[in-house]
């Protein structure tokens, strides 16, 4: 089974927890991500919760390429993400990608939620990863 499968399914399985093939615990959203032909592709990306929106960040393991789903955030205007709760809930968000001191602030809280982020830096060639706000649409 496909890896990203694997973290899906268990995250829908077990109320957005995931502990196993990596130890994410509560910290995952699964995001929608329109592609440009119009389908959609599901991507369990880590996340902080922040002042009633949440936040992804596209690392790509420290690659110096932007991972595939930052485009399609980049080109939507509103999204779907499955948070955790029980059961799972879908929710309607809106998409802003993040710069600034905002931007520097939730990567701080993602370096201090899991060092490995500040480990990709060394393999990025300079890189700045993307951070996104997902806002619920209320």
């Amino acid at each position: 089974m496909d890896f990203n499968q694997q973290i899906i399914d268990t995250f829908r399985e077990n109320g957005g927890e995931v502990n196993s093939p990596v130890p994410f615990g509560r910290g995952l959203v699964l995001v929608h991500v329109p592609l440009k032909d119009g389908g959609v592709r599901v991507r369990p990306l880590a996340a902080i919760r922040d002042d009633g929106a949440w936040h992804v960040v596209g690392s790509a393991g420290g690659s110096p390429r932007n991972p595939a789903w930052v485009h399609g955030l980049r080109r939507a205007d509103h999204v779907t993400i499955e948070v955790p709760g029980s059961p799972v809930e879908s929710i309607e968000v809106a998409v802003t990608e993040l710069t600034g001191a905002e931007r520097d602030r939730l990567w701080s809280r993602f370096t201090a939620q899991s060092p490995a982020f500040e480990k990709y830096l060394e393999t990025a060639e300079g890189r700045v990863f993307p951070i996104f706000r997902l806002t619920p649409d209320h």
